[in-house]
């Protein structure tokens, strides 16, 4: 037995020696041959061997790259000037952060994805099949040629969409991001006017688009940001089923983009919660065997031999050991370089994860990628919940830290939903109005329903009656929001206990963060008790205002009624333009002598609030311009009959004025008398307002203007001499004259506008001349000059006639 042994073991060597010298010649063959590892192909497109190309593509390709000059066979076009300010403001931009350009990219990207994940839902035809069908976002570098690549699988764009959105006919919101660079300089901002491609030049001078639609060819999309682009059809590069590739060939200074730490960073930083999976094309270094030196001596071959020479019992065994023995003599391991696609942003959307488990830090960063809001600001506050029973739902709703400058410009002729609808994980729409009223559009967020139908057109989901719970939830929840912001607010704790107000006031982050939102907002809660009926009370919660006893800070309605006299059934309020104003009118006189509190308000919008708001907790508001006003009990029988005959006198005389009454004051203190306007009239203030509109109906505000109401101070002196004259002579003019002078001057003191001012004005001057002693005969001396003027013109005039 032994003595077969050697011979076969010498026979079997030859043979593995035999195999492993095929081995090494195959794997030179494919060393020489350039094969590519196969996951290059993966995820690549729905074409196999998607982003290969042969030698003649490459070749055309690399001499277009060089040359850095659009296409000769592309056709041109010129940006529009909109679109060339814009690029010429990103592209001499001082500003250092230039990492938003990957972004707004894949922003972009992302909103293309969404676009044909919604239209699949009714035509599931229109995904594709393959690779083409997945919904990811790809990043790939060429260090060699400085290029920077990002693909998407969305909708595409025709040739007119890529014209349409990247060059000629600029979006409303590039005016107006260019004029607010002008104002703030800040290019941070520039996702939120819908701009965001343009931040490409930020850090490349040559920008080729590609892009495949359904609906159109494959079109290559070409600029220098020179003023001009161009668009020719795609014959060179490989198909790319659908989507757009964005090809950015990077300046100089910004090599730092074709590293892929930096890219990774700025995916993690930006770009963390977008809902579709984003890859970049990654190296790694792996061990890999390979063959070793035939010329190495090797211990192991030495150590096989003779083991086997010396164990020859088991022949099946021994053969097995020998070829053990065999490949770890002929291989090695070494360092390879290898590439894979690495999956970036592998975090679960927040929205489906339990508040618990969501920092702070997530709920900012989610916030600032949701608005496209990259300040350094936080949200004023948001709430995360779920909702549960008929219709099932979850949300994330924010509070962002300011207002959009267009917030209320043309409120009621536009829709400016900012919240995200999704049904069972499915980005839906982002202009879906339906899920909060307009007074809470400046909220953010998303909603997640379970639900919603997914396959049914837009307009059906408008109707669907889910929607009607689902806002509900939403506003009840909003409005519970905001109000928290106020209860944690330190500056809010004035009506607590002391021990309370020193365990809040430990927080300073939250100080001052109701005033905060009340400056940017506090119009919307107003415009919410205006039109929302159903929530005006707790609306009305979170009003805040100037009061003659606030000192100078925001106080509430709940605030105010604490400290309501014993008594008092009112609240009372003035309106007018500003506290500066209003703290002087004559109408808060008593009411401040008897220490009552008056709310200021001085927002025009607040003479519509205070038509719909007319009471709270009970209390009744009273407005201290108009009729009606009680201040304790009134004594005023014996004074009323004293006043009567000049009373009765004074209507007369204010006939033609309009003024319905004339009657003892309880209100008055310092001041001869005011005009006070009927309870369901205009005050001045509203009549002022509506006639400064620009389509105002003069008419109509003929009708709606109040009965007007002379009110005197019974125990102003010039009141009771004014009796004393009437009682004298009633018919003596300057009496009337001087009971007119008095009633102009209220008219204007009380915030009137006056009909007659050159009226008014005569009668001053009438009053200035008595007081000087000056006869009311006097006239005027005639200019004599003036005269000589005139008449040596009219004697040239007639000489030139004459020669003519």
């Amino acid at each position: 037995m032994r003595k077969w042994a050697i011979p076969s073991a010498l026979v079997l060597l030859c043979l593995l020696s035999l195999l492993s010298d095929h081995g090494r010649k195959v794997q030179a063959n494919a060393e020489e041959g350039g094969v590519d590892p196969p996951k290059v192909e993966e995820k690549i497109s729905a074409v196999p061997h998607g982003l290969q190309t042969d030698s003649d593509v490459v070749k055309r390709e690399s001499e277009s790259i060089s040359s850095r000059s659009l296409r000769n066979n592309a056709e041109k076009f010129e940006f529009q000037a909109e679109v060339s300010r814009l690029m010429d403001i990103i592209i001499n931009s001082l500003y250092s952060n230039k990492d938003i350009f990957l972004r707004e990219l894949i922003s972009n990207a992302s909103d293309a994805l969404d676009k044909i994940r919604f239209l699949s839902l009714t035509d599931k035809e229109v995904l594709g099949e393959g690779d083409t069908s997945k919904l990811d976002i790809q990043i790939k570098l060429d260090k060699e040629k400085k290029i920077l690549s990002l693909r998407d699988r969305g909708i595409g764009m025709t040739k007119e969409d890529l014209i349409k959105n990247l060059g000629t006919i600029a979006k409303s919101g590039t005016s107006a991001f260019v004029e607010k660079m002008q104002s703030s300089g800040d290019l941070n901002l520039i996702g939120q006017f819908g701009v965001g491609f343009y931040s490409v030049y930020l850090v490349a001078d040559y920008v080729e688009v590609i892009s495949k639609h359904n609906d159109d060819k494959q079109y290559v999309w070409e600029s220098k940001a020179d003023g001009a682009f161009a668009i020719s059809e795609d014959t060179w590069n490989e198909p790319l089923g659908r989507g757009t590739e964005i090809r950015l060939h990077l300046r100089d200074e910004a090599q730092e983009y074709l590293e892929e730490s930096k890219l990774k960073e700025l995916v993690k930083k930006y770009s963390e919660f977008i809902n579709f999976p984003i890859y970049i094309w990654a190296s790694k270094e792996v061990d890999v065997e390979v063959p070793a030196d035939e010329d190495e001596p090797s211990d192991e071959e030495e150590t096989s031999d003779s083991s086997s020479s010396e164990e020859g019992e088991d022949e099946d065994a021994e053969k097995s050991e020998d070829d053990d023995a065999e490949k770890k003599s002929k291989t090695k391991k070494v360092k390879e370089t290898t590439y894979e696609w690495e999956l970036l942003n592998d975090v679960k959307a927040i929205w489906l994860r339990s508040p618990k488990e969501v920092t702070d830090e997530e709920y900012t960063k989610f916030y600032h990628s949701l608005a496209k809001d990259f300040s350094d600001e936080k949200p004023l506050a948001w709430s995360h919940f779920t909702a549960e029973g008929d219709v099932e739902f979850k949300a994330v709703l924010f509070v962002p830290p300011k207002a959009p400058q267009d917030l209320y410009e043309s409120y009621y002729n536009t829709n400016k939903a900012n919240l995200k609808l999704y049904v069972r994980r499915v980005f839906i729409s982002e202009e879906f109005d339906e899920l909060l009223p307009k007074y809470l559009s400046f909220l953010k967020g998303l909603v997640d329903s379970d639900t919603l139908p997914l396959n049914v057109s837009r307009e059906m989901l408008q109707a669907h009656s889910s929607l009607k719970t689902i806002k509900k939830k939403l506003i009840r929840k909003a409005l519970d929001m905001i109000r928290k912001i106020a209860e944690e607010d330190p500056d809010e704790s004035s009506g607590k206990d002391e021990k309370e107000v020193e365990t809040s006031g430990d927080d300073d982050e939250k100080k001052g963060q109701y005033t905060k939102f009340w400056n940017e907002f506090g119009k919307s809660i107003k415009l919410g008790i205006i039109e929302d009926a159903t929530n005006r009370n707790r609306l009305a919660k979170l009003l805040r205002f100037e009061s003659t006893k606030s000192d100078g800070k925001l106080t509430s309605l709940d605030q105010y009624i604490s400290r309501m006299k014993s008594g008092q059934k009112d609240i009372f309020y003035i309106t007018g333009t500003s506290k500066e104003q209003l703290e002087k009118s004559p109408f808060l006189e008593r009411l401040k002598k008897k220490n009552y509190e008056v709310i200021f308000f001085t927002d025009p919008v607040d003479e519509y609030l205070m038509q719909y708001l007319m009471d709270y907790e009970g209390k009744q508001f009273q407005n201290v311009s108009k009729e009606g006003l009680k201040i304790g009990k009134e004594k005023n029988k014996e004074l009323k009959e004293s006043f009567k005959e000049l009373t009765k006198w004074w209507k007369n005389a204010l006939a033609s004025d309009n003024v319905d009454e004339v009657k003892i004051s309880n209100r008055l203190d310092n001041t001869p008398c005011v005009v006070v306007t009927s309870k369901y009239g205009w005050s001045a203030n509203m009549e002022r307002i509506m006639q400064s509109q620009t389509l105002s109906d003069s008419s109509k505000q003929a009708y709606m203007r109040g009965k007007r109401i002379l009110e005197i101070n019974p125990r102003h002196p010039i009141i009771k001499e004014l009796r004393e004259r009437v009682a004298k002579d009633s018919e003596d003019e300057g009496v009337k004259q001087t009971a007119q002078l008095i009633y102009q001057t209220a008219l204007m003191e009380s915030g009137f506008n006056l009909p007659e001012p050159k009226d008014f004005a005569s009668r001053i001057y009438s009053s200035v001349k008595s007081s000087l002693n000056i006869s009311p005969d006097a006239t005027i001396e005639d200019d004599d000059d003036v005269e000589e003027t005139e008449t040596e013109s009219e004697t040239k005039d007639s000489a030139v006639k004459d020669e003519l």
